[in-house]
């Protein structure tokens, strides 16, 4: 299969994700819709951040398709600039925002179009100012050199069919000293 092709099945996946989010009645709360915190899976996706998505859209929480939390192991200071790579409905780049506060930024990036609708209208929903959501590849960063002061990822580099690739504009876009914040598993699953 081409990079190409598995990049759109990617790209459906997480569009059907985000729809189902958006288009949840307030009564649907099982799979498609806002879970119920007793239905939240502990060891998946919104199940492994705890209290932190306490006052956050219950779409951004909905949304998250993660394996980790990536800010347990970014350690961000306030007026940092942070990249979150596959950003999906916005829950990493909403709790990078308020760590690095209203002096830093968190960016967001994603492929899929149906995402980027969905994290937008949870950054306004929060009423964060200071997020940025952009299009584009991870392969590809639509950002400057030495950008960010630090990256963040939660699994979506596991998608890519070119990880030397998505490696290399990591370090593109960070500025020196900067950092990777990456959860490719859950500390409870260790």
């Amino acid at each position: 299969m081409g990079s190409d092709s598995t990049r759109e099945q990617v790209r459906q996946r997480y569009a059907a994700a985000a729809l189902k989010v958006t288009e949840a009645t307030p009564e649907s709360t099982s799979c498609c819709g806002p879970a119920a915190p007793d239905e939240i899976d502990q060891r998946f996706g919104a199940g492994l951040y705890g209290d932190d998505v306490d006052g956050l859209p219950a779409e951004a929480v909905a949304a998250s398709l993660g394996c980790g939390n990536p800010l347990m192991v970014a350690d961000l200071a306030p007026s940092e600039w942070v990249l979150d790579l596959g950003s999906g409905g916005g829950i990493d780049v909403l709790l990078s925002a308020r760590r690095v506060g209203p002096d830093g930024k968190a960016y967001g990036l994603d492929i899929t179009d149906e995402m980027l609708a969905l994290a937008r209208a949870n950054a306004a929903t929060a009423g964060a100012t200071n997020v940025q959501f952009l299009k584009g590849e991870i392969e590809a960063i639509p950002l400057p050199d030495e950008s960010v002061d630090v990256v963040i990822s939660n699994c979506v580099i596991n998608l890519s069919t070119d990880k030397p690739a998505v490696l290399a504009e990591m370090f593109r876009v960070l500025t020196p000293g900067g950092r990777i914040g990456s959860a490719m598993w859950s500390p409870k699953t260790i």
